[in-house]
């Protein structure tokens, strides 16, 4: 086993894919895969499980690149520690639901990172394409919600993945509309209340399971209804189609304008938003801070009280 080894794998599970981790390490996809194919046979196990999608850890995977990352972060400790030689450039990748606060809190670790290099990645994604990040370890953390209807399934598949809920805040649930909206000066909503205006969710492609929506209320029926894929897309139909989408209450003007509201919808559901992280591999500094960054945002900015 060579050090050189281990850093393919890492880039290999962060990219998804032999053939773009070949590019970003410059050198041919063929040479790549014999160094793969070399290392699982010295230890007898399957790293990666080939699919025509790509690549994914496999389980035994996940655990040898648990400890793999720790064999890279101590030689790295050694060689500045000798040599001194710069501290590399950090890396750091979050996957989340669409929530304006975790776009806020990634704002804010930039601003306080000091190094002079530095690769980030903030992915908002799918429910199910978070877990998977996180299982494969693409992203340290992952942030998502659990209800009473979802969290059965979401917390067994969490486990099947060795993944850890951490909770963060509980929130009541509130629609957005446009501050034109009809709805507008309404104080509460009821989901009766709503029943003539595009419902607004983000669509979640193959694993499309009510569990898996981004929206409480998933089995309700909507007369009308929109799925769409990005948050700017979602906040444009609010306004030119008087649309509304249920989420946490937690808006940000920086990112979302000053034109929407957030009224409390009359429900009894309850919404968990927490964060999740992977029981094979340590959580990076700048990871680390990231949390930090979130639950200073969600105590002193939006008044939540940390679960």
């Amino acid at each position: 086993m060579k050090l050189q080894q281990l850093r393919y794998i890492l880039e290999i599970a962060r990219s998804g894919s032999i053939n773009e981790a070949a590019k970003n390490l410059y050198i041919t996809q063929p040479s790549l895969s014999t160094a793969v194919k070399d290392l699982e046979a010295e230890f007898g196990i399957e790293i990666f499980v080939r699919t025509s999608k790509g690549v994914s850890l496999s389980t035994d995977g996940v655990e040898f690149l648990g400890y793999a990352k720790q064999v890279l972060d101590q030689a790295e400790l050694l060689q500045q520690h000798y040599s001194k030689k710069a501290p590399s450039k950090q890396l750091c990748s979050i996957s989340t639901q669409h929530y304006a606060f975790a776009v806020n809190a990634f704002v804010n670790l930039i601003k306080k990172n000091h190094t002079d290099e530095y690769e980030f990645t903030l992915r908002e994604t799918r429910t199910y394409d978070i877990i998977t990040d996180v299982a494969n370890l693409r992203s340290e953390v992952g942030i998502l919600y659990l209800t009473d209807f979802n969290q059965k399934v979401i917390l067994r598949l969490l486990k099947e993945h060795r993944l850890t809920f951490n909770p963060l805040f509980e929130a009541h649930p509130h629609v957005f509309i446009s501050t034109h909206h009809p709805l507008a000066e309404m104080k509460s909503l009821t989901l009766d209340d709503l029943d003539d205006y595009p419902y607004l969710s983000f669509e979640q492609g193959e694993y499309n399971s009510f569990y898996f929506s981004e929206e409480i209320l998933s089995t309700v029926y909507h007369k009308k209804s929109i799925h769409v894929s990005d948050r700017a897309t979602l906040f444009n139909l609010l306004h030119g189609l008087n649309g509304y989408t249920i989420s946490t209450g937690v808006l940000s003007t920086d990112l979302n304008g000053s034109d929407i509201l957030s009224i409390p919808l009359d429900v009894e559901e309850k919404i968990l938003i927490g964060w999740i992280t992977s029981q094979k591999a340590q959580l990076s500094l700048s990871a680390q801070n990231y949390i930090e960054e979130l639950k200073k945002l969600i105590q002193e900015e939006y008044g939540f009280e940390l679960k």
